[in-house]
């Protein structure tokens, strides 16, 4: 062995510092834009630091993240989804429409909507490998396609634009326990949906960092030519990624039904952008193969904390989309900063 390959065995062997481990990470730089939010609403809104608004923070942040979650996997797979704030509506519709005509528990209907939420990821999965159309064509068309059938079905069944209420209906108070309770600590109420949150933030890390699985999503996402070259099930992988955002959709849609009893058919529309936004701000690239379900949920924070924020600052909530595209900007900026910086220390 010659002085080189000496010399790159013992690069090989050498440990990887904890700095460069940090900048790594891509959720660096929403971690830091989150604090810098949290600091600044603090300073400016009184009420920001009470329980009672904290409560109010994560559950908003939680309505977005739990499609985030799914979306940011879906973007690492260098892949998106415009259809999925109208599957959200679809999932909602369904399990609604089904129970209510059938007269069943509404369990039924709820484990209908899964069925059909994971068939409508699977369809777009499944059109997506096997035209080679991009994402945005196949899913803009999905997206078109639910927006008409939740307002068409909707108005054929019950003759309105939103459902009849189910409240009275079997099985009703325990799918609202799992889907839609209030969760009492401490004397503050946290919306079950927070748990629903963390879970999938959890399991979709484990997936990403700890299992085949997380490999073939980063690899498909950086080059899926390549990724096919050694062995990796494209297909397979992006199919399941689609089915992991129908499941979110299913999850949220639970959520909306047993929140309100009814569903109005034309909700969710332009909601799919700012479950992009969220993946975005926590360090998902647009070109795929970088990113995490952290950063996803420090995103969806992010966002909780600004919608709320002004609120509570008492400011003109006309503004929030200005903070919002504010800070979607300069997250990306961020972001690409740091991912060099990491490159350079490599």
């Amino acid at each position: 062995m010659n002085a080189t390959q000496v010399k790159e065995a013992d690069e090989r062997l050498l440990h990887t510092s904890a700095l460069r481990k940090l900048l790594g990470r891509p959720e660096l730089g929403s971690v830091v834009g989150a604090i810098a939010v949290f600091v600044f609403f603090a300073f400016f809104a009184d009420s920001f630091l009470r329980a009672s608004s904290l409560s109010t923070v994560l559950y908003a942040a939680s309505t977005i993240g739990i499609m985030a979650v799914p979306v940011a996997l879906l973007m690492i797979g260098g892949e998106f989804d415009l259809s999925a704030g109208v599957m959200v509506t679809s999932s909602a519709l369904v399990s609604s429409m089904f129970s209510y005509q059938m007269t069943a528990n509404v369990w039924v209907g709820v484990g209908v909507s899964l069925l059909v939420t994971l068939a409508i990821g699977a369809f777009n999965g499944f059109m997506l490998t096997r035209t080679k159309l991009p994402s945005f064509i196949i899913t803009l068309g999905t997206f078109l396609m639910l927006t008409g059938l939740n307002l068409g079905f909707t108005k054929l069944i019950d003759g309105t634009v939103s459902t009849k209420s189910i409240a009275d209906m079997e099985g009703f108070p325990s799918a609202r326990d799992v889907f839609a309770s209030t969760i009492t600590v401490g004397g503050v109420g946290f919306k079950v949906t927070i748990l629903w949150w963390f879970a999938l933030v959890a399991v979709a890390s484990w997936i990403l960092l700890r299992t085949r699985a997380g490999n073939w999503i980063f690899a498909v996402g950086g080059n899926k030519d390549a990724a096919r070259a050694v062995g990796v099930p494209v297909t397979k992988t992006k199919i399941g990624l689609y089915m992991g955002v129908g499941l979110g959709a299913w999850i949220s849609g639970q959520h909306l039904l047993f929140s309100y009893d009814v569903v109005q058919s034309g909700e969710g529309v332009g909601n799919e952008l700012i479950y992009i936004i969220a993946a975005v701000i926590g360090g998902c690239l647009i070109t795929g193969g970088y990113g995490s379900a952290v950063g996803s949920a420090v995103g969806a924070f992010i966002f909780g904390m600004t919608s709320k924020g002004i609120v509570f600052a008492e400011w003109n909530p006309d503004w929030f989309k200005f903070f919002l595209g504010a800070m979607l900007l300069l997250a990306t900026l961020l972001n690409a900063w740091v991912r060099k910086r990491a490159e350079a220390t490599k």
